[in-house]
């Protein structure tokens, strides 16, 4: 095909299952363990009422894959504009000849993938009865980690936690019905994790916010919202008590909560414990007691982007009748 496919977040929320997406970011941090991807990059340029970044990587599935992903991430948009907070495009182009293969909107491509990584890193890091998580930041991003880690853990009871107490209370609405578990707001953060198997953070957060004296023995956190050198959820003291595993070492020693602990002299990088990929692999164990605070700081890779992207295009190309442009002429 000469032409470039254009496909819509529709066409992506038709397109990605939750289950294939899991496991082609699972694959994906295989093939890089296996040297077979063009190692990931990022590019971001800040604005005065948000920022942009650009994240890109290929992976060779078989044939070989670029892409690239800018995204706006303007955190106060839903409230300011009524728009989606974050918002972009990824070009996907055949890495053979450069040819740009697709252009497809990002939101859920991005929402998915990092959901798919959360779930990824809890099939190796959670303990295999969790049955109860608190989701801090109950945004578009914090519904799809609840539905993500349905996919791995026998989950059964949800927290829902948010500075905006009304999206709290319609998260819990929404899911309970949605996933048939118990999903309750909540405004006590201890409480609700004292109770608690895993956590998820994923919040537009500037400092910390869960402490170790928060987080009992046994839990798996996931830091999801630290995706910018200015974010920042997780206490330093927590995740040098922690057993941390990155998605990718370097980009979260530059902008995720290891960034921060390693500014606050609570951690060297030699006490990262792992990135996800040597879990994927079996290189490294991802749990190894039950008393044991697992942490994953999940800045978010190119490398997830470029997997859920092929997945996109493939099913789209195998169905036809989508739009397409020829750019070149």
């Amino acid at each position: 095909m000469k032409e470039t496919l254009i496909l819509t977040r529709r066409d992506v929320q038709e397109l990605l299952g939750w289950d294939e997406c899991i496991a082609a970011v699972e694959g994906a941090f295989r093939l890089h363990a296996e040297g077979r991807s063009l190692s990931p990059g990022v590019l971001g340029v800040r604005a005065p009422h948000g920022g942009f970044h650009i994240k890109a990587a290929g992976l060779n599935v078989g044939r070989l894959y670029f892409a690239a992903k800018t995204n706006a991430n303007f955190s106060d948009n839903p409230r300011r504009h009524g728009l989606p907070a974050i918002q972009g495009v990824i070009v996907l182009c055949d890495a053979d000849d450069g040819r740009p293969l697709a252009l497809m909107d990002s939101i859920e491509v991005t929402i998915r993938r990092t959901g798919g990584a959360t779930a990824v890193a809890a099939k190796y890091m959670a303990r295999p009865g969790s049955r109860t998580v608190t989701i801090c930041g109950c945004g578009t991003q914090g519904r799809a980690q609840l539905r993500a880690l349905l996919h791995v853990l026998p989950i059964e009871r949800a927290f829902a936690l948010d500075s905006d107490a009304s999206a709290a209370t319609a998260y819990a609405h929404d899911l309970s019905a949605e996933l048939g578990i118990d999903v309750s707001p909540t405004g006590n953060l201890g409480t609700a994790l004292a109770e608690s198997d895993v956590c998820v953070t994923c919040t537009p957060s500037r400092k910390p916010f869960v402490l170790r004296s928060h987080v009992r023995p046994g839990t798996f956190v996931a830091a999801v919202g630290a995706d910018s050198p200015d974010k920042q959820e997780l206490d330093p003291k927590l995740m040098a008590a922690g057993t941390v595993v990155t998605d990718v070492l370097e980009q979260c020693a530059v902008m995720g909560d290891l960034h921060h602990a390693l500014d606050a002299g609570a951690m060297s990088r030699d006490t990262v414990h792992a990135e996800l990929a040597d879990l994927v692999m079996g290189r490294k164990p991802g749990r190894r007691s039950d008393d044991e605070v697992t942490i994953f700081d999940s800045a978010g890779t190119a490398l997830q982007d470029v997997a859920a992207a092929v997945v996109v295009y493939e099913k789209a190309v195998a169905k036809g009748g989508r739009l397409t442009v020829a750019l070149g002429s």
